[in-house]
């Protein structure tokens, strides 16, 4: 018997702060990031939508949700992926974000694929 076919996509994620977007020490601070998805799995599947939870240093919390990724929902054969820039804005110097992506593979079958939490840190913090 073949083994089951598997869906697993895996993102990672490189964050920029925004100098010309920012407005420091008071804020808000703003930055970009790109996030990189990669079918690591064995069958084709579809970034469907996002689900990101940002939390700024006072325990302020966003959840944005919505449909595709800046404005695409990627169809990708195992082996490929789909990069892409959003941005963010928080108002303290120091935040966190972390996401899931639903996806649904070409047999409709529906799966998560998490985005670990990763800094957003105004670089003044770094003294």
């Amino acid at each position: 018997m073949p083994p089951m076919s598997r869906p697993e996509f895996s993102c990672s994620v490189h964050v920029q702060y925004l100098p010309d977007q920012s407005e420091p020490p008071a804020g808000p601070f703003a930055f970009a990031y790109t996030v990189t998805i990669r079918n690591s799995g064995d069958i084709t599947a579809q970034l469907v939508a996002r689900h990101w939870v940002i939390t700024d240093a006072n325990g302020q919390r966003e959840d944005v949700r919505g449909l595709a990724v800046v404005g695409h929902q990627p169809l990708l054969k195992p082996g490929e992926s789909f990069e892409y820039t959003s941005g963010t804005r928080i108002d303290t110097p120091h935040g966190q974000m972390h996401g899931t992506f639903f996806c649904m593979t070409e047999d409709a079958h529906p799966f998560d694929a998490a985005v670990p939490a990763f800094e957003l840190v105004f670089p003044g913090l770094l003294h």
